[in-house]
């Protein structure tokens, strides 16, 4: 059984590869912004509630487009619709440049942008999810997967050391800048396809419109299939209950110390935990019992959580700060590690159980949950933080979704049994 990460999509595929390379750039970028809005928004507010909101306003466009989107995706050329959404994606990218380099000081500007990017980002997303199994052979579809997550979490380590230190060094409009050249890539990789119309090679095209019609179909036929909705349900739990990234800046500028910097370190050590369970992802390929990993991972993430708000209540307490980072540190590493290895077989559930002709909408589905449920559980712990603390707010949250996910294993017994070797959706 192979141990290391498992690189064949790469090279059956000049396609694939090109596209994967466009969307690990950009999204180094995206994950500079990310960390670097809100910096700005708590350097110009003080106020870890003000971040949560950033959540607030990506989490409309998000479930509208990813919704709508995946309609879109299945009754257009998928090429032409990720690369609307892309450049989008893109003009957001280079608006964060501007307001920064006008030194602009209200939120609100922040919010919108916030807002536009994630429209887009809602409707590529998931056009490459559902690009990816065009160009590939089912067989290759796990590796794939891990290799997307390996790029996910490469740029969640690269993208806030960068945001961390440009900041700090340069200011915003350093940070914004690499962004908006690093999206390019993502334009090019999609470029360069060929034209990939909707529904399996040589069937009829669609006859519906990309209207609530067919985004109803979407949500219906998850409706009929237990187990892919219990991968939605599962990651919901994990994202709402117990969601430790709002309370970055806060932990940087007051609890821990260390400002832009210590920021950058924490969301970097849960990219690092992804990446490391990803370079050593080779065995995953031979798990039978999907549905059960998926919760046995999300059972880690909480643990994970719970200790990273320990560590912020000992800061400065019970122990030291540099020991109550290091305990941070080392909880986000375990944080990706878990998230990681649930992604990878989260998504394998998913394609597995869809029909080519509904996989834009499922994708879509996928995106709204995904990004969705961390932009609801910023909310909620920026909200938990002004009454509670922060500490207080990560290890309630690591418990709750501890007691969710155990509800979850009870009540959903197939999800347990799910058997890849012969897949019921």
């Amino acid at each position: 059984m192979p141990l290391l990460l498992d690189v064949t999509p790469l090279r059956a595929s000049p396609a694939y590869r090109r596209l994967y390379a466009g969307f690990t750039l950009s999204n180094v970028g995206s994950q500079m912004s990310t960390v670097a809005i809100g910096l700005q928004v708590y350097a110009v507010t003080g106020s870890t509630a003000a971040v949560g909101l950033v959540g607030v306003f990506a989490l409309v466009p998000l479930v509208v487009m990813g919704l709508y989107g995946g309609a879109l995706l299945d009754h257009h050329d998928r090429r032409i619709v990720a690369l609307i959404a892309q450049c989008v994606a893109w003009s957001a990218s280079i608006a964060c440049a501007v307001q920064a380099f006008a030194g602009n000081t209200n939120v609100w500007v922040l919010y919108a942008v916030t807002a536009v990017w994630s429209g887009g980002f809602a409707v590529s997303s998931p056009a490459r999810q559902s690009i990816y199994p065009r160009l590939l052979p089912t067989e290759l579809l796990p590796a794939a997967n891990a290799l997307s997550v390996t790029a996910m979490y490469t740029a969640m380590t690269v993208g806030p050391l960068l945001a961390g230190y440009l900041v700090g060094w340069a200011g915003f409009p350093a940070a914004y800048t690499v962004d908006a050249i690093l999206t390019t890539a993502a334009v090019a990789g999609l470029v360069s396809l060929h034209p990939i119309p909707p529904g399996a090679v040589g069937a009829d095209p669609p006859t519906t419109r990309p209207g609530l019609r067919s985004v109803w179909d979407g949500l219906a036929f998850l409706g009929t299939r237990p187990n892919v909705r219990m991968t939605f349900v599962a990651d919901l739990i994990a994202m709402i209950l117990a969601q430790p990234s709002v309370l970055f800046p806060a932990a940087g500028a007051v609890i821990l110390g260390g400002g832009a910097q210590t920021v950058g370190t924490l969301a970097a050590a849960g990219a690092v935990g992804g990446i490391v369970a990803m370079a050593l992802s080779g065995p995953l390929g031979a798990v039978v019992h999907q549905g059960r990993a998926v919760l046995v991972s999300i059972l880690g993430w909480g643990v994970s959580v719970a200790g990273f708000g320990i560590a912020l209540l000992g800061a400065g307490h019970a122990m030291s700060r540099e020991l109550a980072l290091a305990l941070a540190c080392a909880s986000q590493v375990l944080a990706g590690g878990c998230d990681s290895v649930s992604a990878v077989f989260r998504n394998t559930i998913l394609q597995a159980a869809t029909p080519d002709q509904l996989r834009g909408r499922l994708q879509g589905i996928f995106i709204v949950v995904v990004a969705g449920g961390p932009r609801l559980g910023q909310l909620l712990a920026g909200a938990a933080a002004v009454w509670i603390g922060e500490g207080t707010t990560a290890l309630a949250g690591g418990l709750a979704c501890l007691a969710g996910i155990a509800l979850c294993w009870r009540l959903s017994p197939g999800f347990v049994r799910y058997d890849a070797t012969d897949p019921t959706p």
